[in-house]
């Protein structure tokens, strides 16, 4: 298999992993935060991969479902939050946690975090789902200090408790759509939850893209080191090179949301409020990116996707990758218009 052009070469700067292949009798692997795992032979391990991507089967029928959004960062996750709301025969929503984020929009993760919680709220007043606030908990308001210490919130609190009463066969689906600090301080609160629930996340970039500084993943790397090494059933939907195809205009939303509610007013006005302010010009697009998180639940037309080994996000922004690792679902291409067209039937019905 050709190299990527960041694979690490030099072992002082790549997380390692060996298999001691002489006798078959051990495998070791050291996980991105620093835990070892040990098998006491070859077929072990295998049994473990087989397991992992059973559970990563797309799920049928109805499910429960946790969302995990830094709300009042960009307009992508009041698309995904109203989208999963009304998804409702499909899909059945537990909690909505708010998460941290740092931009323009935010001086602090505390602040982001405070400023997403009110958004959630804004988003269900708007959709008459006041019910649903009782549901809706603050995450971190910091990101995490190392990969051996949780940020406590309640978010990350709720998502323990909830897990708890899940299993292998039950699963929890866990739809994360920013920075992945309070699945990952839940992990380190309860390691065991692993093996209840699935996380679908949004964060970081393709895994042949020539650098890793994607906005969710890059504001947590500490955190996206243990999703991506807990082997925790993960869906991966890389940002630039993948989602970043997902794309609407400005008289395109015009068109099929306009005057259709509250709701669909809010989300078009938002949207051009933001491009423009973002430096769009005047025939901006702009990718709706949390939307394809939702959507990996609903339909396996709405995208094509493999199993790949588990990459190693670096510090220094960029991936290091082992074909020892065990396997994740990694998602590569977004057929836009059939999702789209989706999104717009359900938004407006």
């Amino acid at each position: 298999m050709k190299k990527s052009e960041n694979e690490r070469t030099d072992p002082n700067q790549a997380v390692t992993a060996e298999i001691e292949v002489a006798n078959s009798e051990t495998i070791s692997s050291e996980v991105a935060f620093g835990g070892t795992y040990n098998y006491s032979n070859a077929a072990s391990e295998t049994d473990d991969w087989v397991k992992l991507i059973s559970r990563l089967a797309k799920p049928q029928g109805k499910v429960d479902v946790v969302l995990d959004s830094d709300t009042y960062n960009e307009i992508d996750d009041q698309f995904a939050l109203a989208y999963l709301i009304k998804k409702e025969r499909r899909l059945n929503l537990k909690a909505i946690h708010a998460a941290p984020f740092v931009n323009q929009r935010s001086r602090s993760p505390q602040e982001g975090v405070e400023k997403s919680y009110l958004e959630i709220h804004k988003v269900l007043e708007l959709m008459g789902r006041d019910d649903l606030k009782a549901i809706t908990y603050q995450g971190s308001g910091a990101f995490l200090p190392s990969e051996t210490e949780p940020v406590r919130s309640a978010a990350a609190e709720n998502l323990v408790r909830l897990a708890q009463g899940y299993s292998s066969e039950n699963q929890l689906y866990v739809v994360a759509i920013g920075a992945i600090t309070n699945v990952a301080s839940a992990l380190l609160l309860d390691p065991g939850i692993k093996d209840k629930i699935v996380v679908v996340w949004l964060g970081g970039n393709a895994h042949d893209w020539y650098q890793n500084a994607e906005f969710n993943l890059s504001q947590d790397v500490a955190a996206a080191r243990i999703i991506f090494g807990s082997r925790v059933p993960l869906v991966q939907l890389p940002c630039m090179g993948v989602v970043s195809a997902f794309t609407t205009s400005g008289p395109e939303l015009e068109y099929w949301l306009r005057g259709k509610n509250a709701l669909c007013d809010y989300l078009v006005d938002v949207t051009t409020t933001q491009a423009l302010e973002d430096g769009g010009l005047p025939t901006w697009t702009r990718t709706i990116w949390d939307v394809t998180a939702v959507a990996w639940l609903l339909d396996e037309h709405f995208m094509q996707e493999r199993f790949t080994p588990s990459p190693i996000p670096e510090y220094d922004h960029y991936y290091a990758f082992s074909r020892t690792r065990h396997p994740i679902r990694y998602v590569y291409h977004i057929n836009r218009d059939a999702l789209f067209a989706d999104l717009f039937r359900t938004l407006t019905a």
